[in-house]
């Protein structure tokens, strides 16, 4: 398959996106070194680790933000290598940022009504004067971006300046606006950062309804509880390498990891 080709899929089970040996230093920080992973389709594959141990730079690695230098990765059939983050997204990859990325001034209608324009098929001509192909088609993603808002619980906040809303109500805007994308591989950087427990318990259910959808979730995530929950593989990192990786339960009770988060003197 070239890189031309649009929404790379796979059968569940089948590896989807498999990393080798990927590398990244900033100057002469080695941020990531030598990680390798396979990830499944249709799975939840979360990465851990402390505070600097690499996890969102190698989510940046995977989805195209930075270039590694030096490893291979490959989606579906798909040779990533140098392949930049928008081609990434046609080939059916999105994802969420740490920090909140949204067109603050628009409303949260038309920032859910920005990802979708991978996706029109109108004559160029029909946006200085509409016709039927510009109709059919504003209507039908009218349709979807109000069933995207609905799914992340904000429907009734259409309306609302973006940068208006609440820090939790940003977070799932910023998913709601990933997903119309229609990704087949969706990236998500500390999801749950800044929610209470309501709005954690929300993202955990909406996160499981994801995948029974058929999309294949990366998370990058500190809280443990939703990372036990969701997770059917975890992929741990220790300051830029490759630490652990397992079921959610042998992750819990390995003690490398344990380490890694509470300190050695922790286990003696």
């Amino acid at each position: 398959m070239t890189a031309s080709a649009l929404r790379v899929t796979a059968a569940p089970g089948e590896i989807f996106l498999q990393a080798q040996g990927l590398s990244k230093a900033f100057g002469g920080v080695r941020a990531v070194q030598n990680v390798s992973l396979a990830i499944p389709a249709n799975s939840v594959f979360a990465i851990i680790g402390p505070n600097g141990a690499g996890k969102s730079t190698t989510l940046n690695l995977l989805s195209g933000v930075y270039q590694a230098d030096a490893g291979s990765l490959h989606f579906g059939g798909v040779d990533m290598g140098g392949l930049p983050l928008y081609k990434r997204v046609r080939l059916g990859i999105a994802r969420t940022f740490q920090k909140i990325r949204l067109f603050k001034h628009l409303s949260v209608l038309d920032n859910v009504l920005v990802g979708f324009h991978l996706h029109h098929r109108i004559p160029i001509w029909q946006y200085a004067i509409p016709g039927r192909a510009f109709r059919l088609d504003r209507d039908r993603y009218l349709a979807e971006a109000y069933s995207l808002l609905e799914f992340v619980g904000l429907p009734h906040r259409a309306d609302v300046r973006a940068g208006s809303l609440a820090y939790g109500e940003q977070r799932m805007l910023e998913i709601a606006r990933a997903l119309a994308t229609q990704p087949t591989l969706f990236m998500l950087d500390e999801p749950a950062a800044g929610l209470n427990a309501t709005e954690v318990e929300f993202l955990l259910a909406q996160l499981k309804k994801l995948q029974q959808r058929g999309i294949t979730l990366i998370v990058v995530e500190h809280n443990m509880d939703l990372v036990m929950n969701v997770a059917d593989h975890v992929f741990v990192m220790d300051h830029g390498d490759y630490l652990f990786e397992g079921a959610p339960a042998d992750v819990q009770r390995h003690p490398d990891v344990i380490a890694a988060y509470l300190g050695v003197d922790e286990l003696e």
